[in-house]
C-alpha cells in the first residue's frame, strides 16, 4: 500500500505540478488513511477496501474532533488517490464513488473596511528606509490582492512598470498578470529608486523587497510588522496578510467589478472559490437591512 502512495505522490508532484504545501497535505492525509486501514481495519491490501471502511475512517476522524471542512478535504484526497489507482489500472473500482462529502457551511472570511485599510496603509510613518519599504509593501499587497508568499517572492524581473502590472507566479506554478494601480505604483517606484539600492548588499538576490541585511524579507517578519502597524492604526481586529487579500476582492466586487476579473487577479483556478466574496456582500446587506429597516 505504501508503494501505491509513493506512486501517487510522485504523480501529483511531477505530472500535476501542484504546490509544495498541497503535495505535503496530500501525502499526510494518505499516510493517516493507510495507517488506519492497516491498524484498525486490518487490511493487507487496497483491494480489500470498500466504501464502508472509508466511511468508518471518516467517522473516526469526526470522533477525533476534525471539522467537516477538514474531513471533506481528507475525503477529496482519498478520492484522488483511488481514482488515480483505477486510472493506472491497478484496481478495477473506486470505493469512494458513492460516498458523500460532509456538508460544509461556507466560512466567510473576515475583512477590513475601506477606512481601516486606509489607516493601515498610512501606519508606516516617517521617512526612514524601513517605513518607506513597508508602505510600498502594504500598498502593493492591497492593490493586487497577492498572497504574502507571492509578495515576498516577487523579483525585479516580475515588475512590468511600463504597463503598470506585476507578473506573479501563484499556486501550481501558474503565472498571472495583475494591474498595480497608480498609488501603489508611485510608492513602489519610490522604494525601488530611493530605498532598495541602500538595502542591497553584495550577496543580495533579485527579490524586490529586502530587509536591512539585504536578504529577502521572511513571511514571519512581515506578519509581525503588520500586527504592529495594525495596533498603531487603532484597528481592533486580528490583522494578517491574507486579510488584505480578502479585503481587496470584496472591495472590488462592492464597487462593481465582475467575478471573472476578480478570479483572474486572485489566481483562483475555480470561480466557485471567488464566489465566497459575493456571500460576504450578501451577509453585509442582510445586516444593514436588519439594522435599519423598520421591520428588519
Amino acid at each position: 500500500m505504501d508503494a501505491y502512495a509513493d506512486h501517487f505522490v510522485n504523480f501529483i508532484s511531477v505530472e500535476k505540478g501542484l504546490a509544495a504545501n498541497t503535495i505535503t497535505a496530500y501525502a499526510r492525509d494518505i499516510a493517516v488513511y493507510l495507517d488506519y486501514l492497516k491498524n484498525v481495519e486490518k487490511v493487507d491490501g487496497l483491494n480489500h477496501v470498500d466504501s464502508l471502511a472509508i466511511i468508518r475512517f471518516l467517522t473516526c476522524l469526526r470522533d477525533q474532533g476534525l471539522s467537516p471542512r477538514s474531513r471533506a478535504r481528507t475525503l477529496s484526497t482519498i478520492r484522488h488517490f483511488h481514482r488515480f489507482l483505477v486510472r493506472e489500472g491497478h484496481f478495477p473500482e473506486d470505493p469512494t464513488t458513492r460516498i458523500d462529502a460532509p456538508r460544509i457551511r461556507p466560512r466567510l472570511p473576515n475583512l477590513l473596511t475601506a477606512a481601516e485599510v486606509e489607516q493601515l496603509l498610512e501606519a508606516p510613518r516617517g521617512d526612514t528606509r524601513v517605513a518607506r519599504r513597508d508602505r510600498a509593501m502594504l500598498e502593493v499587497l492591497y492593490a493586487t490582492g497577492m498572497r504574502i508568499s507571492e509578495l515576498i517572492s516577487l523579483r525585479l524581473a516580475d515588475l512590468k512598470l511600463d504597463i503598470g502590472c506585476l507578473s506573479v507566479m501563484g499556486k501550481g506554478s501558474k503565472q498571472r498578470l495583475i494591474p498595480l494601480g497608480e498609488v501603489a505604483l508611485e510608492f513602489l517606484v519610490d522604494y525601488l529608486q530611493n530605498v532598495r539600492p541602500s538595502l542591497h548588499k553584495a550577496g543580495s538576490g533579485q527579490e524586490v523587497f529586502l530587509n536591512i541585511r539585504g536578504s529577502r524579507i521572511s513571511r514571519q517578519g512581515f506578519w509581525k510588522k503588520l500586527k504592529i502597524y495594525a495596533l498603531c492604526a487603532g484597528i481592533n481586529k486580528t490583522v494578517y496578510p491574507h486579510l488584505l487579500r480578502h479585503s481587496f476582492a470584496t472591495h472590488l466586487l462592492e464597487n462593481g467589478a465582475d467575478l471573472r476579473s476578480v478570479q483572474s487577479m486572485l489566481g483562483h483556478a475555480d470561480v466557485s472559490t471567488t464566489q465566497i466574496y459575493t456571500h460576504i456582500i450578501q451577509e453585509r446587506l442582510k445586516q444593514v437591512h436588519q439594522q435599519y429597516h423598520p421591520r428588519g
